[in-house]
Parts: C-alpha cells; sequence; structure tokens
C-alpha cells in the first residue's frame, strides 16, 4: 500500500537505539512512558476547532466494526491530544496532581497525498509527549527543555547539524500558541523539519476542561505542551550522511559499530578461530558482528557492509595472525590502517568516538557552506529557486508574504532567528522588518 513501509530487522534496531537515547534522556527529566488509545471518537477531536481544522485532510476514519455501522466515526490518531485531554481531565484535580510529564511511543497515521518513505508516510512511528502545568512559566521552561533534548540527541547522536527557534504563524502547530522545532539541512539543499516542542497555553484545557483547585483554591485551567520527534530521523540519517556506496552511519545508532570480516584461505586453521576469540575480546567495549558465513566471499561482505553502514570494518587474514595484527577500516573515510590485536580493543573506543565527531563537523561544514544570508528580493528569490540551501533574511512577518513567497519558489520560512535590526525591510515584499529568518524548500 502506498504510504506504508515495513521495518526490517536491522532498520527496526536503529529506531530501538534512537528510542533508547531519548528514553535515557526524558527519565532523567521526570518524564515516564505511557499508552493512550489508537481510536478517537470524532466529539473528542472536534472540539479543539484549530486543531481539527488543521489535521481534518489527514484524518483516516473507522466507520464500521465487523458488519456493523458505527454510531460515531472514530479517527485513527493523527496526534493524540484529543483523546489524552479528556483523560488528563478526569486525572487532573489539585495542583498536588502537577505536573503530569508523559511520553508515549506509537504509530500515528495522516493520509498523506504525496508519500516518502520515512519522510511522509501515511503511518510512521513517533514518541508524542505530552505534559500539563499549573503555570504558564513552568509550560513554557517544559518546550524548551524538550526542545534542547531534540537538539542534543540530533547532533551527539545522529550527527546531524541543526537550528533552532520559533515556528512562524503559519507554520505553528494547529491548537499551538507557539511551535518550535529543529531542523537540519539536506544534501539537496531542502530542509528537514526533525522536532518540535509545542506550547498551548491553555487552549486544550479549555477544550477538554484539564482543571485543578491551585494552593489558593482557585480552579483554574492547566497549562499542556506537547513535543514529538519521528522516524523521519531516520531518513535524515540516510540522506545526510549516506553515499554512492550505501548507509553511512553514525556509531551511537549502528547496530553494528564493528563487523570483522575473516580473509579465509584454503588449508588455513588459523584465522576462523583467531576471528571468533577477537570477537570475544571486542565485545565489551563495542557492538559486534562477527560475519563467519562460509558461502560469501570476504570480498562481498566487505561491499555487504560498507552498504550497511557499519563504522568499522575489522579484517583479519593469515598474515595477520602471523603478525599478531589486524587492518581496520572507517566507513566514513574509507581509510584503511594496522593496528596491534594486543591494542586493538583499547583503540577502538576512540576510534569510534572520532568516526562520530567527523560526521558531526562534516554536517557542520555543509550547514555552515549552504546557510546564505540575503536582503536583497533578487538574491533570495533566487537562491530559494535553485534550493541553495538555508536563507537568512530580513522579514516582514506577515502570512500573506509568506504565502506569496511560497507560491513563486515554493519555499517557507524554517525557524525564525531573532529580531530584525531597525531600519531593515523585507528581502521580499520591502515593508519593515520584523525578524530575521531562516527559508527553504522542504520535504
Amino acid at each position: 500500500m502506498r504510504g506504508f513501509i515495513a521495518l526490517r530487522p536491522y532498520g527496526f534496531a536503529i529506531w530501538e537505539l534512537i528510542q533508547a537515547e531519548f528514553n535515557k534522556r526524558f527519565k532523567a527529566t521526570g518524564h515516564s512512558n505511557a499508552y493512550f488509545p489508537l481510536l478517537i471518537p470524532e466529539s473528542l477531536l472536534v472540539k479543539e476547532a484549530e486543531h481539527v481544522e488543521g489535521f481534518a485532510p489527514e484524518v483516516a476514519w473507522v466507520t464500521e466494526g465487523g458488519s456493523e455501522k458505527l454510531t460515531e466515526r472514530l479517527a485513527i490518531r493523527p496526534t493524540s491530544e484529543a483523546i489524552i485531554g479528556p483523560l488528563y481531565s478526569q486525572w487532573i484535580q489539585s495542583h498536588r496532581d502537577l505536573p503530569v510529564l508523559i511520553n508515549q511511543w506509537c504509530n500515528v497515521m495522516r493520509w498523506e497525498k504525496a508519500t516518502r518513505p520515512f519522510l511522509r508516510t501515511r503511518e510512521f512511528l513517533w514518541q508524542e509527549g505530552h505534559t500539563a502545568h499549573a503555570t504558564q512559566r513552568e509550560a513554557a521552561e517544559e518546550a524548551q527543555r524538550m526542545l534542547e533534548i531534540y537538539r542534543e540527541v540530533a547532533e551527539d547522536v545522529l550527527a546531524l547539524a541543526v537550528i533552532i527557534g520559533r515556528k512562524s504563524e503559519s507554520e505553528r502547530f494547529a491548537g499551538a500558541q507557539a511551535t518550535y522545532a529543529i531542523e537540519a539541512l539536506m544534501p539537496d539543499g531542502k530542509a528537514l523539519q526533525a522536532g518540535t516542542s509545542h506550547e498551548f497555553g491553555q487552549n486544550f484545557a479549555q477544550a477538554y476542561d484539564i482543571k485543578f483547585t491551585d494552593v489558593d483554591e482557585q480552579v483554574k485551567h492547566a497549562w499542556t505542551t506537547s513535543w514529538g520527534v519521528s522516524w523521519r530521523l531516520i531518513g535524515g540519517l540516510i540522506m545526510a550522511h549516506g553515499d554512492d556506496r550505501g548507509l553511512v552511519l553514525p556509531p551511537a545508532l549502528a547496530p553494528h559499530q564493528v563487523v570483522i570480516v575473516p580473509i579465509l584461505k584454503k588449508d588455513d586453521e588459523s584465522v576462523l578461530p583467531a576471528a571468533r576469540r577477537l570477537a570475544d575480546v571486542l565485545a565489551p567495549v563495542a557492538r559486534v558482528k562477527l560475519d563467519d558465513r562460509p558461502d560469501q566471499s570476504a570480498a562481498w561482505k566487505f561491499n555487504e557492509w560498507e552498504m550497511r553502514g557499519v563504522p568499522l570494518r575489522v579484517e583479519i587474514g593469515p598474515r595477520d595472525v602471523a603478525a599478531a595484527s589486524v587492518t581496520i577500516a572507517r566507513r566514513d573515510t574509507l581509510e584503511k590502517s594496522t593496528v596491534p590485536l594486543a591494542s586493538l580493543a583499547s583503540a577502538l573506543p576512540a576510534q569510534l568516538e572520532q568516526i562520530q565527531r567527523s560526521l558531526l563537523a562534516r554536517a557542520r561544514d555543509y550547514l555552515a557552506a549552504h546557510t546564505i544570508e540575503v536582503s536583497e528580493r533578487g538574491a533570495f528569490v533566487d537562491a530559494l529557486k535553485r534550493q541553495a540551501g538555508l536563507v537568512l533574511a530580513p522579514w516582514c512577518e506577515r502570512a500573506e508574504c509568506e504565502a506569496d513567497i511560497k507560491a513563486e519558489t515554493g519555499a517557507v520560512t524554517r525557524v525564525l532567528a531573532g529580531k530584525a535590526a531597525a531600519g531593515e525591510r523585507c528581502a521580499y515584499c520591502g515593508g519593515p522588518a520584523k525578524v530575521k529568518a531562516f527559508f527553504a524548500r522542504s520535504y
């Protein structure tokens, strides 16, 4: 079916490693994982008008159960605010019940018109955090805290260079008061929204009656947030680091950080036992795969593991056994070097860390080289039409201007970068500029 994909074990292992990195950080900041229903009654979905209007074209509906027509349509969750809100209204009664800090890992469905694997699929895996707070300040701090976690994982784990900031009013999440995002730049010059964090104010609390008795004994509506990333991160990972040979995985997310490939010769019985001993020695310091399949040549295995993006390949043949050394090959640079067997286990973590840093440095260099600052309309439109990368420009912050930019160039704002200088004019319409904004085409 168009818009639906399967994850084989190797791909799902990458997703599990991403989950583990986020879970570690979520739990360190006091969040707990939970699970909420897949189906949302239509009467709940329509309670927040702006929210349902924003998602209406993408909602898939269940209208029958077995052979029985349902009395009310059930939406397959495009996101879970409409099912979580009514539950929070039951769970929260007092200021002592706050804050509520909950995350769920689940699948959602959005009936996308144009689909693309990992980037826009009709069903996708993601996490969505939903929190409730006693004050606006606490909710605002929560939204920024989670945005920083997204930035940290994107850069330190996925080795993606990102920009960070608030979305324009036209691009904010339906029903939110403010949306913040991390944005990465892909090799084709398009931006990839890699994670979002939303301040809802009291919009959803009022729609779903999430109220609490405060310390002053006054009944008040809670302040809520939502934040999420999806397996779109896998798509970003593939595009940002891959090359013509296949995947290039950062060591932090590689299911196998090291693959050992024995180079077997006829009548030689020393290599395979040595390779197995080496796998045991390296297992405590890295995720190691010993490829001892007898029906494939060493050269075939080299190509396969390069395609799968394994950061380090260890080659061991009869001469290596005799010399008590191995040859290691880096996937990111394809460079080879010889390392004594005795020092390999101690040298491996530093090698993997160097690859991780190198991939991030390369991504940052690309982002810097393809971020263009302009202030004149001709250069602004030309850069966006050429898909040259991120274009930083003064902007009037008017929705009509953004719509005109999109109509002419296909680009919109990605995030706002702060206030414009006094006297600056919008790079597109020439009106007074209020902000500096990053523009780009996107997926």
